[in-house]
């Protein structure tokens, strides 16, 4: 997996671990908007679809929070959507509630950056997530990851819910 993105065409780089699909979720510890600690094992014996990205504030961002709320409204119950930024969680909290987001759980990684630094999404120069998503099995595994190279750029939807489908029917 590359280790920078760009924004606007400008080099990023990534800091902390790689991870790779088939090797082990790593522990992340976030911050919901009632300032609780939340973690990995938290959604134990769920799929989790983890969609991260660098700030609310930001129309594509906004739209990737939207689009994800909007396809996990069909999923059962064994799938958790959970939405990780740096944004402060009050914010987050403000944002969800003015866009009716209640299908995904978004959490803040502002405090501990450790889902940033466990997956090595975090963008060094920045100190905000990259964009993109990965899918973390039943037990604990990396499915699926969708790091996106330009960060102005949206995920593919599509192929997210897509291998999210595959995963589902093992």
């Amino acid at each position: 997996m590359a280790r920078r993105v760009t924004f606007k065409g400008a080099p990023l780089f990534l800091t902390g671990k790689a991870v790779k699909v088939g090797g082990r979720a790593f522990n992340f510890k976030l911050i919901s908007p009632d300032l609780k600690e939340v973690k990995l094992s938290d959604f134990k014996d769920k799929i989790k679809v983890v969609n991260f990205f660098p700030s609310l504030d930001t129309p594509v961002c906004d739209l990737q929070v939207k689009e994800f709320n909007r396809k996990a409204a069909g999923l059962g119950p064994e799938v958790v959507v959970i939405g990780v930024s740096k944004d402060l969680p009050f914010a987050q909290a403000r944002f969800c509630s003015a866009n009716a987001i209640k299908n995904e759980l978004v959490l803040s990684d502002y405090r501990f950056s450790s889902f940033g630094l466990n997956y090595g999404f975090l963008i060094k120069e920045l100190n905000l997530l990259a964009r993109g998503s990965l899918i973390i099995d039943r037990k604990d595994r990396i499915r699926y990851i969708q790091l996106v190279g330009e960060i102005t750029q949206a995920v593919n939807f599509d192929e997210v819910f897509a291998a999210l489908q595959e995963i589902i029917k093992q």
